[in-house]
């Protein structure tokens, strides 16, 4: 079981929060590509209302001899951006000579990528950097669904003596073909939201879906859940694009994006509404508890199975059976309308405990 530590607390950021209570918007190119290019897309966006103008200047790539960004040379270019239309400037950083090179160009802000934020040695490295200087610093989650591995980078940072800290939710890593490039597992950054309240999140939209159509789904569902911002990755002309072309829009898609976004309120003033939500919740109540119930029902009944296959000297854990069980409630949830991936997930995590119930 995932588990949080509660030795730091991480405050609200100013830094990453608008005073209307409004999501904070982050857009601009992949990467770098040119001058003009930086600079045209920053006019572009100069009357959006982003908050901050996004580009990567250097670009982890998976695969050698892929473009990974025009580097120090295009930093002057932000630079410029800024000078011709008043926007923040934030990009990644990946390790200390970047954070030194970003400081010196005077950047207003920092992000860490998912393929830095699961070494702790290089978030240690980058927190070292940083100290003194209580820069923005915009956390990704890791490539993987760990964590403890995200809070411990925002904690490394935290104890550097940086402030203005938020979380970034850009998906994880999946193995095979998924509808998302990176799967959302949006119970991930709601528990890291349960337990840092006030802590922003910033949901990555593009990298999330990895294709422009997706975009407003995945910002509108965001915004449902109640998370505090969106970047998103804009392009003047995305299929000429270096770098992930089909996950950018053009400036033009991304105001079409902003007027068809809502944002929820997150207060209930209806009386009516109040009284419906409360009498559905007790049903909600009643379920869990049946559902407890029932898992405590399972439970006992695979020890008493595992006491049996203890005295026949048979394994706990047998591959068919636990194939058909899946295979059975994947199919009765797709009856019932309900995803199969949650199903499995759950009853994933069941047989884990009842392996560990038949093993005492």
């Amino acid at each position: 079981m995932r588990t949080i530590s509660d030795t730091v607390v991480l405050k609200k950021s100013e830094a990453w929060l608008t005073a209307s209570g409004e999501p904070l918007l982050i857009a601009g190119p992949c990467s770098a590509e040119s001058e003009s290019q930086v600079v045209e897309t920053a006019k572009a966006l100069s009357q959006s209302g982003i908050h901050y103008f996004r580009l990567g200047i250097w670009k982890p790539r998976t695969r050698p001899n892929s473009f990974e960004g025009m580097g120090e040379i295009a930093l002057p270019w932000a630079i410029k951006a800024r000078e011709e239309t008043g926007l923040r400037i934030i990009t990644e950083v990946a390790n200390a000579r970047h954070v030194e090179l970003v400081l010196k160009a005077g950047l207003d802000a920092v992000w860490i990528g998912a393929r830095t934020t699961v070494n702790p040695f290089t978030i240690q490295e980058i927190a070292d950097a940083l100290k003194g200087t209580n820069l923005p610093v915009l956390v990704k989650n890791p490539v993987n669904p760990d964590l403890n591995l995200w809070v411990g980078a925002l904690e490394r940072l935290h104890h550097a003596g940086l402030t203005q800290l938020a979380a970034c939710h850009r998906g994880f890593s999946a193995y095979m073909n998924a509808r998302f490039r990176n799967l959302p597992h949006w119970e991930i950054p709601l528990e890291l939201k349960r337990a840092f309240p006030e802590l922003p999140v910033i949901t990555d939209v593009s990298h999330i879906t990895g294709a422009a159509e997706l975009i407003p789904l995945v910002a509108q569902k965001s915004l449902d859940i109640g998370f505090d911002g969106l970047m998103v990755e804009v392009h003047p002309r995305p299929a000429e694009a270096m770098s992930d072309p089909e996950q950018q829009i053009t400036p033009q898609g991304f105001l079409n994006l902003l007027s068809g976004l809502h944002k929820p309120s997150t207060q209930i003033e209806d009386s009516e509404t109040l009284a419906a939500i409360a009498l559905m919740r007790e049903e909600i109540d009643r379920a869990d508890r049946e559902l407890i119930q029932i898992l405590h029902t399972r439970l006992k009944v695979a020890g008493k199975i595992g006491r049996l296959k203890q005295q026949s000297g048979i394994t706990f854990f047998q591959q068919e059976r636990y194939d058909e069980v899946l295979k059975k409630v994947s199919a009765y949830a797709d009856l019932m309308k309900i995803s199969p991936e949650l199903v499995r997930s759950l009853f994933e995590l069941i047989h884990v405990e009842s392996i560990e119930k038949q093993g005492e």
